[in-house]
């Protein structure tokens, strides 16, 4: 839709500056023009942005796995800001939006148009275009900068009880809301949901353990090789009990299938709070991409169960799967989200006001973020901070934001 007349808006932006990337780790501050919204969009000022692990990939790489860039890309894309501007027809496609509003983007734009997207299942649209990556060329551009034009169809309207930090982590969220909901939709007709184990207690582990207990798991078991992400799930609600998986080296299919299953006799023995014995879990999230995790997976998995790939590791692996069909463990393979924000959202409000939510009080996503960062001249230090586990003082690296 070309540009129309402003509806709102006096102070709208003509340039954005931000960081783009040229080559693996050469970020260059740039100023692009940038014209008016158009009539169905909404212009944005950024003021926060959490960093991914995807952009984390492309800084140090200048490639996320098969995926190259083409042309400098402005990485970001989980992200909060105040609409500065609003379109001509705002009022008639969006008119709750108003300039003032503080607001979540949700990056992913589909066409709309293909069967997917007409059943509800615009992530997977293959003409969709996602801000940061270099999937489609040009490459639609990310959030660290200024500001920016989007869609108000996707843009959501934060309540007030969320800041921007909290409205930049609902894309994350709404990564494990959909993963969560695509379990649901394949799980045992049982109304108790019993255990759900999550390898891996980075940010995605951490937020699928928020939105696993928002939709009724009350068990969790989290799985990492790192014992400071595992103490601050721990410490903090994200988990129940922990497992310290420990690294070791197979080569042979024989010998991988050994370590996973050893994996996940361990993990049968921990025992919950009320010093019942683990055993086998109803649900397993698969947060790292790492085969051997998803390997164990199968195997720590109860008949009837549900494994969800979430984590992008390599893209082959060699799995059991004689074990998973004998067994009827159904593999769910998830990619980004869908519908998801509307929930994300609910669940963010009830986790940072401390509120009650289906009965849960879920832990608190703010403290996810443990790195603060502010001005586009800091990002590149931001990046190297968020490819570390821990600081220069010894302090656990969680989640990085950078603040405009």
């Amino acid at each position: 839709m070309s540009p129309g007349p402003i509806l709102h808006g006096s102070a709208v932006a003509s340039k954005s500056t931000g960081q783009y990337l040229h080559g693996a780790g050469d970020l260059r501050l740039e100023s692009r023009d940038l014209g008016p919204p158009a009539a169905d969009e909404v212009q944005v000022k950024i003021r926060s942005t959490t960093l991914c692990g995807s952009d984390l990939h492309y800084f140090q790489h200048f490639r996320n796995g098969d995926i190259l860039v083409r042309e400098p890309l402005c990485l970001g894309h989980e992200s909060a800001g105040e609409i500065i501007a609003v379109g001509a027809d705002m009022a008639s496609i969006e008119p709750t939006l108003q300039v003032g509003d503080a607001v979540a983007l949700e990056v992913g734009v589909p066409c709309l148009e293909c069967d997917l997207c007409k059943n509800q299942r615009y992530n997977i649209c293959p003409n969709l275009r996602f801000r940061s990556s270099g999937s489609k060329f040009p490459h639609y551009q990310g959030t660290l900068q200024e500001s920016i034009n989007h869609q108000a169809r996707w843009v959501h309207k934060l309540p007030s009880e969320l800041n921007y930090e909290t409205g930049a982590l609902l894309e994350p969220l709404a990564v494990a809301v959909h993963a969560v909901r695509r379990a649901e939709q394949s799980s045992l007709a049982t109304s108790k949901k019993d255990g759900c184990l999550i390898f891996g207690a980075g940010a995605v582990g951490l937020l699928c353990s928020v939105a696993a207990q928002a939709a009724g798991w009350r068990d969790i078991i989290m799985a990492d090789i790192d014992h400071g992400r595992l103490q601050f799930a721990l410490e903090n609600g994200f988990a129940s009990t922990v497992y310290a998986v420990q690294p070791k080296r197979s080569i042979t299919t024989e010998e991988k299938m050994v370590t996973a299953k050893e994996t996940a006799a361990q993990i049968a023995k921990l025992a919950w709070a009320n010093g019942k014995s683990v055993g086998k879990v109803q649900l397993t999230l698969e947060c790292t991409g790492v085969e051997s995790c998803l390997q164990s997976s199968i195997y720590a998995t109860k008949s009837g169960g549900s494994v969800v790939i979430i984590g992008l590791g390599v893209p082959n692996h060699v799995l059991p799967i004689s074990e998973a069909t004998t067994r009827e463990i159904t593999l769910i393979p998830t990619w980004r989200y869908a519908s998801a924000y509307p929930r994300a959202i609910e669940i963010a409000q009830a986790s940072a006001t401390g509120s009650s939510l289906s009965g849960a009080k879920l832990p608190n996503i703010q403290k996810l973020i443990t790195h603060r960062y502010t001005g586009i001249d800091l990002i590149e230090q931001a990046f190297k901070t968020a490819g570390k586990t821990k600081d220069d003082d010894g302090k656990l690296i969680v989640k990085t934001v950078i603040n405009f």
